[in-house]
């Protein structure tokens, strides 16, 4: 089963031609003392011979369709296991609903980035493929993160988004409550072109919210674009974002800019609109992008015989999407963030 992957290095392919097959737990040594831990299928831990001071948790395909974050992955991957790049800081990789690639498709039952914190066991219980798995990713981020106590914890869930936006990469920064914003993170991801920030304002069952609340880690879910299939994402759009992946890992430590916010876009999400009725309507164009802003009183959506207004000045939108169960967010609203958010 792995003689192929030792001699392709390709870890999304192994992962594709073993979705029907139980993967062992497997170890080897690279001839760098790296240590290799394939854990499942999709999951694969690279372990330095040498302490590392950072934990670094890179997920992708939690959406099987968004396409670049796989291949950045991947890519990464095929170096560590060819030589060609050394780990020194630990470094998990996941490639979350193999399932879902294989289809070319967002989920197959369930989306899986509502399904963390627990969530993939409430109601109906684990119930499908996607909720199953759920519950693995978050064991193995659990064992990965409480295997090393000392380190800073670090984990990036890399996406793409549906709709295209006005702001082309960005992340979203999980409620941190009593706890501050990092500039030093929020830089390395300028680093990466990802200059705007988005503050959550609540708990979510998102999985980079899972990492942060439970494991103090720095996670964020991180928007690379916009979704494209297999073989046509511009992967020069990505050179800065994989170049400070791959210094995050083969590095002590990586030097990021100071902080500057007059080169960044900061915004503090304001409310989440979730769907009550079937017949919940946007207002809007289906063409609208993300970051897209309205005046206050201007309807956005209707439902249930009712209105739904922008309650601020000024609100900007991301992620919307009506075609959801009800009782799912249709939408982020957005604010500008404070100037405090981070120092």
């Amino acid at each position: 089963m792995f003689q192929k992957l030792m001699n392709d290095k390709d870890f999304l392919a192994f992962t594709i031609d073993n979705i029907n097959n139980k993967v062992v737990s497997h170890s080897f040594v690279l001839s760098n003392q790296t240590t290799v831990n394939i854990l499942d299928n999709g999951v694969i831990s690279f372990n330095p011979a040498k302490g590392s001071t950072k934990d670094i948790v890179l997920s992708c395909a939690i959406h099987g369709n968004e396409t670049a974050p796989i291949e950045i992955c991947n890519e990464l991957i095929n170096q560590l296991l060819s030589e060609t790049i050394v780990a020194k800081q630990r470094v998990l990789f996941l490639i979350g609903n193999p399932e879902s690639i294989l289809t070319q498709t967002r989920f197959v039952e369930e989306n899986m980035n509502r399904l963390f914190s627990g969530a993939h066991s409430a109601g109906e219980g684990l119930c499908n493929k996607e909720r199953v798995r759920a519950k693995q990713l978050e064991q193995y981020v659990a064992d990965f993160f409480l295997d090393n106590e000392h380190s800073q914890r670090i984990h990036y869930d890399l996406h793409t988004a549906i709709k295209p936006s006005k702001h082309e990469k960005f992340a979203i920064y999980p409620y941190r409550p009593g706890r501050s914003f990092s500039a030093d993170q929020i830089m390395f991801l300028a680093g990466c072109d990802v200059d705007t920030i988005l503050f959550h304002h609540e708990p979510t069952t998102t999985f980079s919210y899972y990492s942060s609340e439970q494991f103090k880690a720095d996670a964020f879910t991180v928007e690379l674009g916009k979704v494209m299939p297999f073989g046509e994402n511009d992967m020069a759009k990505f050179a800065n974002t994989k170049t400070m992946l791959l210094q995050l890992i083969t590095e002590q430590n990586v030097n990021v800019a100071p902080l500057d916010k007059d080169k960044l876009h900061l915004y503090k999400v304001s409310r989440s609109i979730n769907k009550h009725f079937d017949d919940f309507k946007f207002t809007f164009d289906k063409s609208t992008v993300n970051f897209s802003g309205f005046d206050q009183g201007h309807v956005l959506a209707t439902e249930g015989g009712t209105s739904i207004c922008v309650s601020h000045p000024y609100e900007a939108i991301v992620f919307p999407n009506e075609n959801v169960p009800v009782g799912q967010r249709t939408v982020l609203c957005l604010v500008p963030a404070p100037n405090e958010y981070i120092q």
